[in-house]
């Protein structure tokens, strides 16, 4: 099919690891930011195509996965009230809270719908306005700066409608702040990154200069096709062995240095930025998304009292969720992997997710 076979060009991708290959002369170790790239890595045999000493790691790029605990738990807790329909993509249905999840809380009797897209909760809280229903609709905004415009459009529609049946819990993570926290680890191990590209599609890579040059690290935005990130990694090992430290856009067909600016200034007129606990990864500043003041009358915490930044709670002492976010662990080196911990009955998020470092190995990697 034209756009996608020449994308999973057999001997094209074979010709790539032969030039990889040609230029590596050390050990490199390369993080990617998406988990859409790790299933891209892992399902396609990647890792295993690319020479032995460069080490691929996977980074907290699924955003279902760094939800914190605290606002699973904040979002089962709304979703089980009286006159309250909770929206969610499909995604965060069996994401486990601390004893529990969305989809327990459904066959429990909670009305719990999956959409795709907010806007069919605007929707829906319209049609609920016209039948003069008391009935409240949530929707849980999870996602990186790439689901984040549309969030912001689904409040500014609610807000010009003047509906006060809406609201949203909002768990919108951005990506500069969590590649600037792994960098500042003393005891992190990149030495290039390949950075998301449908996140750049949105916000364009401007901001990822300045990372770049204050860490010393290249960073590649690449596309998520097998000969996307082949070409990603060759540049950005290439970078290494010159000895440079620049950001180059390997994912020239959809990303645009400016990004989608209409989408941006959808962003930065409803969403102001804020501290974030991101699941396995602690409190990073400035790394979430909050409403503005304008449209604080949409945030579901406010609505049913509840605080932002509670205390994280603590994994199941079974999963080594944490690690694997982090990139020191694989998801086969944890004891619970396929064994305690699977699709059917997750330990933690990443094995839920469909960007899940865990689910990707658990569907398609040779161990």
């Amino acid at each position: 099919m034209k756009y996608i076979d020449e994308y999973r060009d057999r001997q094209l991708a074979h010709e790539y690891a032969s030039a990889i290959a040609a230029i590596t002369t050390r050990p490199w170790t390369l993080m990617e930011i998406c988990g859409g790239q790790t299933h891209s890595i892992v399902k396609h045999g990647i890792d295993r195509l690319i020479p032995s000493e460069i080490t691929l790691i996977h980074g907290p790029g699924c955003p279902v996965c760094v939800t914190p605990i605290y606002l699973i738990d904040q979002v089962i807790a709304i979703a089980s009230q009286p006159n309250v329909t909770l929206c969610s993509f499909g995604d965060m249905l069996r994401v486990p809270g601390s004893s529990s999840d969305l989809l327990s809380a459904k066959a429990s009797g909670a009305d719990v719908r999956m959409v795709y897209s907010p806007l069919d909760a605007v929707k829906l809280a319209q049609q609920l306005t016209q039948q003069n229903s008391d009935r409240q609709v949530v929707f849980f905004a999870v996602g990186f700066e790439t689901t984040a415009p549309i969030t912001a459009l689904a409040i500014a529609q609610a807000h010009q409608l003047g509906l006060d049946n809406f609201s949203i819990l909002c768990a919108h993570v951005l990506v500069p702040p969590a590649m600037e926290a792994i960098l500042s680890n003393p005891d992190h191990t990149m030495q290039g990154f390949l950075a998301a590209g449908h996140v750049c599609t949105v916000m364009g890579y401007g901001e990822y200069e300045a990372i770049a040059q204050r860490y010393q690290v290249p960073i590649v935005v690449t596309g998520f096709e097998p000969i996307d990130i082949l070409q990603g990694i060759y540049l950005c090992i290439k970078q290494l062995e010159a000895g440079k430290a620049e950001v180059e856009n390997q994912y020239a067909r959809s990303v645009k240095k400016e990004g989608n600016q209409q989408a941006i200034a959808m962003m930065q007129e409803v969403f102001e930025a804020t501290n974030r606990q991101w699941r396995g990864l602690a409190e990073i500043p400035e790394s979430g998304l909050k409403l503005k003041d304008k449209y604080a009358a949409f945030d579901a915490q406010k609505r049913f009292n509840y605080e932002d930044h509670a205390p994280e709670i603590c994994e199941s002492p079974l999963c080594i969720s944490g690690l694997i976010l982090q990139g020191t662990s694989k998801p086969h080196q944890c004891p619970s992997f396929g064994k305690a911990c699977t699709p059917d009955h997750p330990l933690g998020a990443p094995m839920v997710s469909s960007e899940g470092a865990c689910a990707a190995y658990y569907q398609h990697a040779v161990i």
